[in-house]
């Protein structure tokens, strides 16, 4: 079983969030959509080449571009280990959660039991 950190977990899901190619630029934008959170772009590159090492998303290059100074962007994509990564979080979370009531407003947490 592959545990993810929150981080991994989100960089994750803005990849499999994005309706188009994901690559550095528009990960970091759903990010700060999403969280609010403005992340680095060295935090992007470190996290997502633990990732790709951990083959949970894989790297495929587009085709050179002049506005990139004839440079291809580099896109990612989740492998299948990583949707069951993402699958399994998902699981483990409602798991954990369950039986739980939270409520900002009070800022307390109760059980339902």
């Amino acid at each position: 079983m592959t545990y993810l950190t929150k981080q991994e977990e989100l960089f994750m899901l803005a990849i499999l969030g994005l309706k188009e190619p994901a690559y550095l630029v528009n990960i970091r934008n759903f990010l700060l959509e999403h969280t609010g959170n403005d992340w680095a772009f060295g935090s992007l590159y470190v996290t997502l080449d633990k990732l790709k090492k951990k083959n949970l998303v894989e790297t495929y290059s587009g085709k050179p571009r002049k506005t990139q100074g004839g440079k291809a962007i580099q896109f990612y994509r989740l492998t299948d280990d990583g949707l069951n990564a993402l699958a399994e979080a998902k699981r483990l979370h409602d798991i954990m959660w369950r039986g739980f009531s939270f409520s900002l407003s009070e800022k307390s947490v109760t059980s339902e039991e």
